[in-house]
């Protein structure tokens, strides 16, 4: 199963070393029941790609507010890791139809750099948006909709596509 596991550079490079990114039961983002019944008026044709874009983007907007959380977040870059891990994960009792929960998944295994198939993170000319969206959070949050459409302009900036073989190369530049 591919899921979607958001993170930061900083804690990306922090867990590099071991290969062990969390420990089970472990959150991530992939495609889920509740995310398919949103989308059933998709074009079939493309609806897997979809899907997956869409858990992605999900990924990347928990990878925003764990920049936010960091004392230090680093390169105010979203991060987020693509993983094939075995079995099913199951979708959150909390998830909804609204983003992140409608693609929130638990998986009971540990997540570990033996499963990355790719690497997806903002190029530097996002810097300025995740930075504006990262000090719009809170107010978002509390429901003003200025901020929160400055927090959903960073969706506007596609994520870069690193293959997993090239990981340590992006951490030695830092992305």
């Amino acid at each position: 199963m591919r899921v979607y596991w958001p993170t930061t550079l900083p804690a990306l490079a922090a867990a590099a070393p071991s290969g062990l990114l969390a420990v089970a039961p472990a959150t991530a983002h992939a495609v889920t029941p509740v995310l398919r019944e949103y989308y059933a008026d998709a074009d079939p044709r493309e609806l897997e790609e979809e899907l997956e874009y869409v858990a992605m983007s999900d990924a990347a907007e928990q990878s925003l507010r764990l920049l936010a959380a960091a004392p230090d977040g680093g390169a105010p870059r979203r991060v987020v890791l693509a993983l094939d891990v075995p079995g099913p994960a199951a979708p959150r009792p909390d998830a909804g139809w609204l983003a992140p929960g409608r693609s929130r998944v638990v998986l009971e295994q540990d997540l570990t750099l033996a499963a990355l198939v790719s690497v997806h993170v903002d190029d530097a000319e996002a810097e300025a948006d995740v930075r504006a969206a990262l000090a719009a959070l809170p107010a978002a949050d509390a429901g003003d909709e200025d901020a929160r459409f400055t927090v959903e302009s960073v969706e506007g900036h596609e994520l870069l596509w690193y293959d997993a073989t090239e990981l340590s190369l992006l951490l030695a530049v830092g992305a």
